[in-house]
């Protein structure tokens, strides 16, 4: 085994040659980084979508009301990542412009699952050139268009699904674990807002407060918000 790994580690700089097993080694390392992130997770209801995330700082003389997890694309999608911040920021600002694009060509709002394809298509893009390194991010997509609720993941190689319910980052497998438990189709957005909270708490380090998670909700309205502080306090009460 000691000269198989030796072999993949050739490979392991090079972002575009595979390794002999058929691996790109560099993809399997930002999946890494993105497992090294605070938990993000989505949920799906009957009336709309949540997603959430542990928002932590690294120090208290950090404002943290300028730091932000949950990003708008449109009016009817938002987005929250784990991974790196800054690679994010570059997704964000592309993803709104392809939307933006969208809807000066059509005059429609941009269909969820289009968007997401978009953004995984530029994805794909930074893991097959040359001088680049794939994104250290993956993204949990949640919006309401004609075809009603839809969460989507993306990760850094590009690939996309459509869920139910999903989490990415430190504790994903526990919170995917616990989602699979408390999951059920007919469930509605204040349900799904409790779960999510509950899901987030399980592998929560420390006291949970309204300022060190973020949760946004998109409705039938087709309006995507964040929970405003206040907001986050009243549900923590809730499931207490």
């Amino acid at each position: 085994t000691h000269t198989a790994s030796m072999g993949e580690s050739e490979y392991s700089f090079s972002l575009t040659t595979f390794s002999p097993s058929g691996k790109l080694v560099q993809i399997e390392y930002a999946l890494n980084a993105v497992a090294a992130g605070f938990t993000s997770l989505g949920i799906k209801a009957t009336n709309g979508v949540v997603i959430a995330t542990e928002k932590k700082v690294g120090s208290s003389l950090i404002d943290d009301s300028s730091v932000k997890k949950i990003s708008l694309l449109t009016d009817h999608i938002g987005v929250v990542y784990s991974g790196m911040g800054p690679d994010v920021r570059v997704l964000v600002r592309k993803g709104r412009k392809q939307a933006q694009q969208y809807y000066r060509t059509y005059g429609e709002p941009i269909p969820v699952s289009q968007l997401v394809r978009e953004i995984a298509s530029i994805m794909q893009e930074f893991t097959q050139s040359g001088g680049v390194r794939p994104f250290g991010a993956s993204l949990l997509v949640a919006g309401v268009d004609e075809s009603g609720p839809q969460l989507f993941q993306v990760d850094p190689s590009g690939s996309y699904w459509a869920w139910k319910a999903s989490a990415i980052g430190k504790h994903m497998v526990n919170a995917k674990t616990f989602l699979e438990k408390r999951y059920n189709a007919e469930m509605e957005m204040e349900d799904a807002i409790h779960t999510a909270i509950l899901t987030l708490k399980e592998g929560f380090e420390g006291q949970m407060t309204e300022t060190n998670i973020e949760i946004g909700i998109v409705g039938l309205d087709g309006s995507f918000k964040e929970l405003s502080q206040a907001e986050i306090k009243d549900y923590l009460g809730e499931v207490e």
